[in-house]
């Protein structure tokens, strides 16, 4: 392409600061180094982890920098040594990497990788080798991605390659969520047919938890959440049941075990609240009930009594649904394009980048599952 190693300058949503609204910017955008490649995102949407930084990072050298984790787009030009990728791939850029060489990535126990984020503290969600600046400043990049921006650079180690006739504005959604959701019910919680489980939250995480529970044969999806609105969403997804903590004066998990003899076989928390993460230990039964904690906070400790192990209870926490990245994330788009997983579904706003402050605004007063912006045309 003729930007091929230059810079390009393009628009950005930039967050200058914590709890201030992104300001939309022309920025400069390097070309790809060593293993890296430059893809224009043509559409992403926004995660509730994106919100976490902007409202929840106190750092301040979490700042500035472009936000956005959930998108897919084109590569536009790749940088010396790459191999896999050629101009004009279809490609999801990936929060967590998948080096290859690493002994994570050659453990069959762990999607994890030793080059990713996760190596580190959460402060280094916001990576500071970007290929961004704005007004003369380093701008910071998002979870190694930043699809809040028309051009981003990206690590190989951390680019899916797709299907490409896989529609980018469905499919952006298995960058983070729906493969969080669902992975954490099929791959981390390892759900049984016939089984009873519960699913706490029914944000996107939480419906694609619900879709994996379903697909992996559960009898019996009991969706929790103080929102009755969310059920017949939940619906669709798989749900059997709805349970609203505010309807009950006991505590959630008396209300399940006298749902299900005892207790579920599996929950799964979706919210990122430690004591909902306890109320779903506590609604698995003993003797062999398994809790996955999937929502994401790094703000508090959480708490339970030992006799809810020692009991027979297993507690587990899953990133990314279990998925290796790079393995998992085209498999994730065949299995849409074969109508096997929704996407379509958790869909309720469409957008463009420029309405990104409004996008944030429905997330965070919880008045969307997902909104999509669309960034570049194809």
């Amino acid at each position: 392409m003729a930007t091929a190693g230059k810079v390009i300058r393009c628009k950005a949503a930039v967050a200058w600061g914590p709890k201030k609204p992104l300001v939309l910017e022309k920025i400069e955008v390097a070309p790809p180094q060593v293993n890296e490649v430059r893809i224009k995102i043509v559409a992403t949407s926004v995660c509730h982890t994106d919100l976490n930084h902007l409202f929840e990072c106190e750092h301040n050298n979490g700042f500035p920098i472009v936000l956005g984790h959930e998108g897919a787009g084109i590569v536009e030009s790749i940088g010396p040594g790459v191999t896999e990728f050629q101009p004009g791939d279809k490609v999801i850029p990936l929060p967590i990497p998948q080096c290859g060489e690493c002994h994570f990535c050659k453990s069959p126990k762990t999607n994890q990788c030793v080059k990713g984020w996760t190596a580190g503290s959460s402060i280094m969600l916001a990576l500071p080798d970007s290929r961004f600046t704005c007004k003369g400043k380093k701008v910071l990049q998002f979870a190694g991605t930043s699809t809040f921006s028309e051009y981003t650079v990206v690590r190989t180690m951390a680019v899916a390659k797709i299907d490409p006739a896989a529609p980018l504005d469905k499919v952006c959604l298995l960058g983070c969520g729906v493969c969080t959701g669902f992975g954490a019910a099929v791959n981390t919680a390892k759900v049984e047919p016939g089984s009873t489980c519960a699913v706490f939250g029914l944000g996107a995480v939480g419906l694609a938890a619900v879709m994996g529970c379903k697909s992996a044969g559960a009898k019996r999806i009991i969706a929790v959440d103080v929102n009755p609105d969310k059920f017949e969403k939940a619906k669709v997804f798989g749900a059997t049941d709805f349970v609203n903590p505010k309807d009950h004066n006991k505590p959630i998990s008396q209300v399940l075990a006298e749902m299900t003899n005892g207790g579920v076989d599996y929950s799964l928390e979706c919210v990122g609240n430690v004591a909902v993460m306890r109320s779903a230990l506590e609604s698995c039964v003993q003797g062999w009930g398994v809790s996955v904690i999937v929502g994401w906070t790094d703000s508090s400790d959480f708490a339970a009594r030992p006799m809810q192990l020692i009991a027979g209870r297993t507690w587990k926490g899953s990133l990314f649904g279990g998925f290796r990245s790079k393995d998992g994330v085209p498999e994730m788009v065949k299995a849409y394009m074969e109508k096997k997983v929704k996407l379509d579904e958790f869909i309720t706003h469409t957008m463009t980048l420029d309405q990104v402050n409004d996008a944030i605004d429905l997330m965070k007063h919880g008045k969307c599952v997902r909104t999509v912006l669309s960034v570049c045309s194809q």
